[in-house]
């Protein structure tokens, strides 16, 4: 980076390429984010709260309780699975092109969006 950093840190983050990758996080993280932590209240309350449910056997010695613990495993790593296939699709391509703008000068204190992309 330039001497300008500063300045150039601020025209990449108005830049409107910028903008619509955080808005493309956003829309993936939020509701995620959201339904992870209420699907884990669930559990905390209905262990907390309806004790007889969750310590209902489904077969041998394993329970209800037991069963909802390990499905917190597993939505973590579904949720990552689906994050890392979001990003491939999604985020990875434009900051990409906003590092590839970036390392060939095209924030530079002259340069102008193109058309095209103020009109994504």
């Amino acid at each position: 980076m330039s001497t300008d950093a500063p300045d150039q840190y601020e025209r990449i983050a108005a830049s409107p390429e910028f903008a619509g990758l955080r808005r493309a996080l956003r829309r993936f993280v939020f509701p995620m984010t959201i339904a992870f932590f209420t699907w884990y209240a669930l559990y905390v309350i209905l262990s907390a709260y309806a004790r007889g449910f969750m310590g209902t056997k489904v077969f041998g010695n394993i329970n209800v309780a037991l069963i909802f613990g390990l499905l917190q495993f597993v939505t973590t790593f579904l949720i990552a699975w689906l994050y890392a296939r979001y990003a491939d699709r999604k985020l990875d391509p434009v900051a990409e092109e906003i590092s590839a703008r970036i390392e060939g000068g095209g924030y530079g204190p002259a340069a102008e969006p193109a058309a095209e992309e103020v009109a994504r």
